[in-house]
């Protein structure tokens, strides 16, 4: 594949998917000691990217291929975007899904028209599942991201950072299976090859990186991890070459950076950005990315967050910055004993959310109660003060932060 074709997708999809915004951080460029921009993706119509590649793909087929349907496998964004657009043209699919596969994802791909099947415990098993399915049903398959028709739809992401920011100086994009990354990194190297473009990976799910290492493409095992739209265990052979050729580094983040920088792009942006959507402000911000006083455009692919899904991400991302902390205290089961306590807690201005008092327990003595206390905090620095305090006062705690 080449430039042309993801010029052509571009002029092909005008009207179907949005032109999404490009817009400047001032608080992630005073974090990252760059100028950031954020490519707002999580915006696009279903939620991702994912649309582009997969709208690309059907309007590329004769209507011979499509005369018995198509099928195509899914962690969540890629079924939404075939369903959208077969929605949009008229053409009957089945998608195969995960069984954990997030339900707000589940629940969108039925609404725009697709038939779900929910099957294997990751991404690769529903794949396998959904290659046998269409050579059952004779339907066409719709790659999640080994297709040149798809990378070319995805490509298309590249072209308009080029003319939202024509200085830009380096591009950062989640990576799973390599289809946006690979789409991207083809289009602005051959239009700028000076251009820095990396990719980001879960730690949980280093599939791309580690068939860089070994120069091919390999199966990883996967971690579970909340950023479940780049946790593909095996790259594709045809995203994996395109990435060898243009891609400058790929690096990976934890699920605690993850974590962090969901809440912190929802607090300061207030912008809801599924996880691997975050994984690449996150490389940025850990600074795993080695970048500073540049232009930087980091690709925030996805915003399909379950809503149950979202009180976890704040609670754990609250709980990864300090600012949240469960503490288990024992202590004498006398009149004032915990008021000693609350009072220390309050003298450091900790907010108390919640307080459960048990007198009777497996590590209960007689005489003693034990004291659960969820704390609103500021920092770590903060909780180290509050633990300090409460030990000097003679308090034997257990912290959970």
């Amino acid at each position: 594949m080449s430039l042309d074709d993801v010029i052509l997708a571009r002029e092909k999809m005008k009207g179907i998917v949005h032109t999404t915004p490009l817009d400047y951080s001032k608080t992630f460029s005073n974090l990252s000691n760059n100028e950031v921009y954020l490519k707002l993706e999580n915006l696009q119509k279903t939620g991702s990217f994912k649309v582009r590649g997969s709208y690309n793909k059907l309007i590329s087929l004769p209507p011979e291929k499509l005369q018995n349907g198509v099928v195509a496998a899914s962690a969540g964004n890629h079924a939404q975007g075939v369903a959208y657009s077969c929605q949009m043209l008229g053409i009957r699919c089945s998608i195969v899904m995960p069984k954990g596969a997030p339900l707000s994802k589940v629940l969108a791909t039925r609404q725009y028209g697709a038939e779900v099947i929910l099957e294997g415990a990751v991404f690769d098993e529903a794949l396998a599942f959904a290659l046998e399915l269409k050579d059952k049903v004779g339907a066409t398959f719709i790659h999640a991201f080994d297709d040149e028709a798809v990378i070319a739809g995805q490509g298309t992401v590249g072209l308009e950072i080029l003319d939202q920011l024509p200085d830009v100086e380096a591009i950062v994009c989640p990576v799973g299976g390599g289809g946006l990354i690979a789409g991207v990194a083809l289009a602005v190297k051959e239009k700028n090859p000076d251009i820095k473009v990396y990719g980001v990976q879960t730690l949980a799910c280093p599939s791309m990186k580690q068939s860089l290492t070994e120069n091919k493409p390999v199966a990883v095992e996967a971690a579970p991890t909340m950023a479940d739209g780049i946790a593909v265990q095996k790259p594709g052979l045809k995203t994996f070459e395109i990435i060898r050729n243009y891609v400058d580094d790929i690096f990976c983040v934890d699920e605690m950076e993850i974590a962090r920088t969901m809440l912190l792009v929802l607090e300061r942006n207030k912008l809801l950005v599924e996880g691997s959507g975050a994984s690449p402000l996150a490389a940025l911000l850990y600074d795993k990315v080695k970048l500073s006083g540049k232009k930087v455009a980091v690709v925030l692919s996805g915003g399909n967050v379950d809503v149950n899904f979202i009180s976890r991400i704040i609670e754990r991302g609250l709980v990864e910055s300090g600012r949240f902390a469960h503490l288990t205290i024992s202590l004498k089961d006398k009149p004032g004993e915990m008021q000693r306590v609350l009072n220390s807690v309050t003298e450091l201005n900790a907010n108390i959310q919640s307080v459960n008092l048990n007198r009777i327990g497996k590590h209960i003595y007689p005489g003693f109660a034990q004291l659960e206390l969820s704390v609103e905090t500021k920092d770590h620095e903060h909780i180290e003060q509050l633990e300090k305090k409460l030990r000097g006062h003679g308090f034997q705690l257990e912290m959970e932060e």
